[in-house]
Formats: structure tokens, C-alpha cells, sequence
């Protein structure tokens, strides 16, 4: 509200002395005349719950590093003794290969599966559905097996026309599924399934008027999904893939029983010759957690 006896010309010039005076008037109204609080000391707010969590806490951690370095047991000098041996190196080198190629081959077929599962044909959708299912449902280290003794049910693999007489080529299955060549198709295709639910969810997970949108330009479906959906579901679906590539690599430690001497099948024929059981082990939980 503007006093009336005030002329409209002069408000640009006391609007800026009204603004000074604003916060002296507001601490001449908040404050009750005649009190004074200057004796009245600022206290910090108290958190007792938190101060408790932060003593149990340093307790914990206190106590887990006084138990690991000062007990004999877990022969620290046998540990750094293996650490970087030639074996545990080779071994390493394996588990890397496989993650490495199991999250290739495994992110590639899954997106093909996503898509099939988004597809308008009720039988490619079917298909790629039933495959999910089962080889979720199948345990890693039953599915490597399966694979690996899959020459006692195809004793060779053909490549010719189906239904016809008509062979290019015939090899023996055991010569081509040796143990690292199935440890990385079963690595792939158990990483296929659970990659494909996640590129279907980040692909559901685009706006609908996207695809509305590269319809209207007249781009075919295939541009739509390598153009433009797929590159805008990348942000859903990045941190669950990272989380799954951990996931591989922690997995690889299941091709032991294919006799594949990655990093814990080569650990265990260690210590079973020294019996240093525990830093053997030491040794693979440091190069796991790295």
C-alpha cells in the first residue's frame, strides 16, 4: 500500500530507503521490548542415537583389525608369498577373459532377446520368453555341466539346411566344447537372460511419444530402437548392468567344477598341496574385491 500523498515520480527513490529500514523494523518487532538476549548462549542440537552409532561403529572396526593383524593364524607372509605368483596371475587372467567375454557375448544376445520380448509377433515374444524363464530358473553351475557333457546327447554338431541331407561341416562336440569353451557359453548364456529383463525394462522405461515422434519422421523401426530408444535407455538400464557384471565376475568362481583353472579353481589346488587353506583364500577375496 502507497500513502496517497506520496507522488508516483518519487517512489523509485524511497523504494530503496523503505528497503533499508525493512530489517531493522523486523528486529525491532520480533523482539519483545524491554528483554534482553545477550546473556543466552547458541547450543548445538544433540544426537545421542548418532553419537552411540559412531562409538559402536569404531568399536566394530577397532576390533576386526586388531583380530586380523594381530592373529597368527592368518599368515599374512604366506598371503603376500601368493599374491602375485605366476599360478594365481594365470589363473586371474582366466577369470578376466571370462567376465570380459561372457558380459560381450551375454549384453549382446540380451539385447536381441529385449527386443524379441517388445516385439509384436506373439511367437518370436514367446520364444524369447521361454528362454528367459528357463535359464533364470536353471542354477550356474548346473547349466555349465549340462554344457559341458552335452557330447553324451550330440555326439558331433552339424552345419548344413536343416531337414536335408545337405552337411557343410561336422565336428566332433567334445573337441568343440572344451572346458573354457563351455564355461564361456554358459557364462554367456545365463548372463543373457537376466541382461535382457534389464534392456526390456529401460526400453519400457522410454516415453511413448518418442517412438510416436520417430514414427511421424518416417524412420523405419530398426532406427527407432538403435536411434532412439535405445540410447535414452541407457539411464535405467547402466547401473543395473553394472551391478550384474560384478555379479559375472563373482560368477566365474562356478566354472571350478569344470576342472577350468581360473583364479578359485587355481587357489584350491594351492592350498590343498600346502594346506594353507585361509590365505590362499585371502588371496582370491583380495583379487575378487578388486
Amino acid at each position: 500500500m502507497t500513502s496517497p500523498d506520496i507522488d508516483l515520480q518519487d517512489r523509485p527513490r524511497l523504494l530503496p530507503r523503505l528497503s533499508e529500514a525493512a530489517p531493522e523494523a523486523v528486529r525491532r518487532r520480533d523482539l519483545p521490548e524491554g528483554r534482553d538476549y545477550s546473556r543466552h548462549r547458541v547450543v548445538g542440537a544433540r544426537h545421542p542415537g548418532r553419537a552411540a552409532g559412531t562409538l559402536f561403529a569404531a568399536a566394530v572396526i577397532i576390533t576386526v583389525l586388531s583380530s586380523i593383524l594381530t592373529n597368527p593364524r592368518w599368515e599374512w607372509d604366506v598371503f603376500a608369498q601368493w599374491f602375485f605368483a605366476e599360478p594365481v596371475m594365470d589363473g586371474l587372467g582366466r577369470t578376466i577373459l571370462l567376465t570380459a567375454g561372457g558380459s560381450a557375448l551375454g549384453f549382446l544376445l540380451g539385447t536381441g532377446l529385449a527386443l524379441a520380448r517388445v516385439s509384436k509377433s506373439p511367437l518370436l515374444s514367446g520364444l524369447a520368453w521361454g528362454y528367459i524363464w528357463l535359464l533364470r530358473s536353471i542354477p550356474l553351475i548346473v547349466l555349465l555341466l549340462i554344457l559341458f557333457n552335452l557330447g553324451y546327447l550330440y555326439e558331433t554338431v552339424r552345419l548344413g539346411v536343416p531337414f536335408t541331407d545337405i552337411v557343410f561341416g561336422e565336428y566332433p562336440t567334445v573337441s568343440l566344447l572344451g572346458p573354457y569353451a563351455a564355461a564361456l557359453l554358459g557364462l554367456s548364456l545365463n548372463q543373457a537372460a537376466f541382461s535382457a529383463e534389464i534392456i526390456r525394462g529401460g526400453i519400457l522405461s522410454v516415453d511413448q511419444g518418442q517412438l510416436e515422434a520417430a514414427a511421424a519422421l518416417g524412420l523405419p523401426r530398426r532406427r527407432q530402437a538403435f536411434r532412439i530408444v535405445l540410447p535414452q535407455a541407457m539411464r535405467a538400464i547402466l547401473p543395473t548392468a553394472f551391478n550384474e557384471l560384478i555379479g559375472l565376475a563373482k560368477g566365474t568362481s562356478m566354472v571350478y567344477v569344470l576342472a577350468l583353472p581360473e583364479l578359485f579353481y587355481t587357489v584350491q589346488v594351492i592350498y590343498r598341496r600346502n594346506l594353507a587353506v585361509i590365505p590362499l583364500l585371502m588371496v582370491a577375496t583380495v583379487w575378487y574385491l578388486i
